[in-house]
């Protein structure tokens, strides 16, 4: 009796495991983005077809030594980008063309462990936004987003739009 009653409990964890997975790549198939980070509202995002414009909201994949730099400070968790990790979720600041005033973005020496923040790409900050690159910031002011990693390319985003976000209490 009781290898039946474990055989049942198995067969529905395993439906249930199943289930999950099932809704997870339905739910990233439909464009949805889930932020579970604070430098944005947390909550779900929908990905929109049109070429994002400044200020939007924007989906995108970091790639590179900086990728490797948010995985292992724990920075951003892995996920479906070719970098393994998860997409990021950034407001598009400034567009190719536009004025770059590095005081109006401030720039932490280090990190909430304390650890040294890039400081290699402070050279980018002051300028023209080049042909092609967008300058991606959060919400937050403690994000890790352009002010470390620098432009990422204009190609690489995509317009996503709140449809769901979780608004602390006091807010």
């Amino acid at each position: 009796m009781s290898s039946i009653s474990l055989s049942s409990v198995l067969r529905r964890a395993l439906f249930a495991v199943i289930g999950l997975a099932l809704t997870l790549v339905l739910f990233f198939c439909a464009g949805l983005r889930f932020n579970p980070t604070p430098s944005l509202p947390k909550g779900i995002y929908c990905l929109v077809s049109e070429a994002p414009t400044k200020n939007n909201l924007v989906s995108f994949c970091l790639e590179g030594e900086f990728a490797e730099l948010a995985l292992e400070r724990g920075y951003l968790e892995p996920g479906s980008c070719p970098s393994g990790l998860r997409p990021l979720l950034k407001r598009l600041a400034a567009l190719p063309g536009d004025f770059v005033d590095p005081s109006a973005f401030p720039i932490r020496a280090v990190d909430s462990q304390g650890r040294p923040m890039p400081s290699a790409l402070l050279p980018w900050m002051s300028g023209v936004v080049p042909s092609g690159m967008a300058l991606v910031l959060a919400d937050h002011p403690g994000s890790f987003d352009s002010r470390y990693f620098g432009f990422v390319p204009l190609e690489s985003l995509q317009w996503v739009e709140p449809v769901f976000v979780f608004t602390p209490k006091g807010n």
